[in-house]
């Protein structure tokens, strides 16, 4: 039995996601911690996700503002646990993702992981993507072999879904390898279209977009993007899809009201999802959301309406709470780096092959 923390910021950027796990012959989630994104360090994050003025410092001095906030947290997670640093095996730093272009040969996830087993005194496995797109995958998503350890003993024909800023599935069917890929937006369309309008970080429940109406003309110009035209291994980021994106397509056709924009945005993230699904795993008995967009009952409501024959629910009924799945992921991906156990899956990034993934920086 070793104890592991995960640390997760994504695409959302709302905050920092802490997870304490048990890794014994199972998972199990011991305790979490969240720490809210300061919004000075968010608008910096947001900002390197595309080309400025000197962004090599100012990535540098970011990613130690985020360290300092990750190790607080760790620190105060402890405390709650009443544990020391020594009591744990290591830390698994997914960092904060700033550019994702697999096609082009990188991902830059920044987190400076030295600096963070500086201030825990405890060793950090970080950088997971870099190895599975080295040997020529996508990089992501990265947690589908994690939901296999959680939910594949089951049997049938499964699903599990996060909706984070973006959205991606995992495909577990008995007796055939897990298969994954991202679908396209989660949440980060429908939050910076609220932001802009608005200034509200999020849609709680999807209320905004319960009130609109979908436009299809704006709908089928979405859903015209080339990402949605090709099948899996695939992966996407706010490199493709961003206000800028939205806003190009906006000014091409007739003016709509907010309040539908945010309504056919949810569509999108509905559809993509559920027509992603039926292609690649046409009788799914079972869809398991987790992430953010587990709790826009909306959003959720929409998907279960396009799918009649599958059970959607929240991972929470199968006893893990959505909110952690991903930086449970991380724990469990620092482990197997540890333990010398290959976490990619050929099958869902594209690799060449079997990886062990992350970069150690012992304590």
């Amino acid at each position: 039995m070793a104890l592991y923390i995960g640390v997760m910021s994504g695409t959302s950027l709302d905050g920092l996601d802490i997870a304490l796990i048990e890794q014994d012959t199972a998972v199990k989630l011991i305790a979490t911690h969240y720490i809210p994104m300061p919004e000075t360090l968010r608008a910096e994050l947001l900002g390197l996700c595309a080309s400025g003025p000197d962004e090599i410092a100012r990535s540098a001095i970011a990613q130690q503002n985020w360290v300092t906030l990750a190790a607080h947290g760790i620190q105060a997670l402890l405390e709650q646990q009443q544990l020391t640093h020594h009591d744990i095996r290591a830390i698994g730093s997914h960092g904060q993702t700033i550019r994702h272009e697999p096609a082009r040969g990188f991902t830059v996830q920044i987190g400076n992981p030295a600096l963070l087993t500086e201030l825990t005194g405890i060793t950090v496995v970080s950088d997971f993507r870099s190895r599975d797109v080295a040997a020529g995958g996508q990089g992501a998503p990265l947690v589908p072999a994690f939901h296999e350890a959680l939910f594949g003993e089951a049997a049938g024909n499964r699903a599990v879904l996060n909706v984070g800023g973006f959205s991606n599935l995992s495909l577990i069917e008995t007796g055939k390898p897990v298969a994954g890929f991202d679908c396209g937006p989660g949440n980060v369309l429908l939050d910076a279209w609220i932001h802009q309008q608005r200034g509200d970080s999020f849609d709680r429940d999807g209320q905004w977009a319960s009130t609109g109406k979908i436009e299809p003309q704006l709908l089928a110009a979405l859903l015209s993007d080339p990402f949605f035209l090709t099948k899996g291994p695939k992966s996407t980021g706010r490199e493709v899809f961003n206000l800028p994106w939205l806003e190009h397509h906006l000014g091409r056709l007739p003016s709509f009201n907010a309040q539908d924009v945010q309504a056919t945005l949810l569509e999108l993230t509905a559809q993509t999802i559920v027509e992603s699904l039926k292609t690649a795993q046409p009788q799914t008995e079972t869809l398991l959301v987790c992430g953010g967009g587990a709790h826009n009952t909306t959003l959720m409501n929409r998907i279960a309406a396009l799918l009649p024959a599958t059970r959607v629910s929240s991972t929470a009924t199968h006893g893990v709470d959505p909110d952690w799945v991903e930086a449970m992921a991380f724990a469990w991906l620092a482990h197997c780096c540890l333990e010398g156990i290959a976490a990619n899956r050929p099958s869902v990034t594209g690799a060449r092959g079997l990886r062990v993934l992350g970069a150690i920086y012992p304590a």
